[in-house]
């Protein structure tokens, strides 16, 4: 018995129990609300491709319909339901049609509510209209939908509906988290098992989960699909370290003088299926331009800057406003001992401009000094000793 009294085997045994149930309804969370919003999305792409349908001028007029909707609707809804995510709903209700999901749902069913939402769909009535009744109907709905949102975003990347059914089918049986589902698709299981002469080796090998497949819930309620849907501002880092950098960085630059002017931190984009997240994004007075700033815990590779091109193309294509420079990339590597600075100046129109962002813009070597300085002292700090501090030996 400890001092308080409590046996030490019955206290574990309540602790653990205590730390089951709140996993496993952390977990139960996250299906429901993908569940909802997924069934939410069907819903959505059935009212647009209803609407397209119901003249031969709206059909013509389908992408214009989506752009209007998606700016609308975003100003109104979140950044959820722009004309890009508008698109996905609608080809994810083309994908799976009303046919399909009703007989997915007598499959299923037995119960009176869900005979009346049968019913309902197969009459075609509106499910804008079905959802109202307390949201019974559009919770049915979810039942054929218990994959995430992401990984229907993923199988709509597969052309062919027979190897999208494969994948959906395999997903729902061998229990496919998305990382597995996508690794999957990337590495044509389906293509190959056409050609193996031992298909169910393939398949078992292929059922084998790698390290960091399942996600937690905590990762599942901050899947960016989810949080838009939410419209839940998405601001966090992948280490203490790397988010204390970033707090660091951010204050640096901006006592260095009134050029910089402060637009965001881990601010998201997404480019087709993937996305990505910039450290911090500046907007630079004399220069006019962003400054797009990417922080690796790590060695410089090629990979970050091809990486940062991808964010130079898009913050020029959606960010950039008009009469404003192009903007310039800074990569920044923090590897212990060797950290670098990396200006991305090839984007630019002309050596002339290049030159003068160079001369304007705060030197390499400057932020590379300051970058060592607050990595070491960060780490000091979280292994306990204060900055500077000697050794006991010295």
């Amino acid at each position: 018995m400890t001092q308080d009294g409590l046996e030490p085997d019955q206290y574990a045994s309540l602790q653990q129990d205590i730390e089951d149930v709140v996993e496993a309804t952390r977990a139960a969370a996250a299906r429901s609300v993908n569940a909802i919003m997924t069934a939410s999305y069907w819903a959505v792409g059935r009212r647009i491709v209803e609407f397209e349908q119901g003249g031969a001028e709206r059909a013509t007029y389908g992408e214009a319909l989506i752009r209007r909707l998606g700016a609308d609707l975003s100003a109104r809804l979140g950044r959820g339901f722009g004309g890009r995510n508008l698109a996905q709903m609608r080809a994810f209700y083309l994908a799976w049609p009303v046919d399909q999901i009703v007989q997915t749902l007598s499959a299923q069913s037995a119960d009176a509510s869900m005979v009346q939402t049968l019913s309902a769909l197969s009459a075609g009535r509106s499910v804008s209209t079905l959802a109202t009744s307390n949201g019974l109907e559009l919770g049915a709905i979810a039942r054929a939908f218990p994959l995430p949102w992401s990984a229907y975003v993923r199988l709509l990347s597969v052309r062919a509906a027979d190897a999208r059914t494969f994948y959906e089918t395999e997903a729902l049986r061998e229990g496919w988290s998305v990382r597995q589902l996508d690794r999957q698709i990337g590495s044509q299981l389906y293509e190959r098992l056409a050609l193996s002469r031992n298909k169910a080796a393939l398949l078992k090998k292929a059922a084998a989960a790698h390290p960091g497949d399942v996600l937690t819930p905590e990762e599942a309620i901050r899947d960016p699909f989810v949080l838009e849907f939410l419209d839940i501002k998405d601001e966090y880092s992948e280490s203490d370290l790397e988010e204390a950098l970033i707090q660091h960085l951010a204050d640096f630059l901006l006592e260095l003088g009134d050029d910089f002017a402060f637009v965001g931190r881990q601010r998201r984009l997404r480019i087709d299926d993937t996305w990505f997240r910039v450290d911090l994004v500046f907007f630079h007075r004399r220069l006019r331009c962003l400054i797009i700033i990417d922080l690796k815990v790590g060695k410089f590779s090629y990979a970050d800057a091809g990486q940062m091109h991808l964010y130079l193309n898009y913050a020029r294509e959606h960010w950039v406003k008009p009469g404003e420079n192009p903007p310039v990339g800074l990569i920044l590597c923090a590897q212990k001992g060797a950290a670098e600075a990396h200006y991305a100046l090839d984007n630019l129109p002309n050596k002339i401009l290049a030159a003068e962002y160079k001369t304007v813009l705060p030197d390499e070597t400057l932020i590379v000094d300051e970058l060592k300085r607050t990595s070491a002292e960060l780490e000091q700090r979280r292994s306990g000793a204060s900055p500077g501090a000697a050794s006991a030996g010295d």
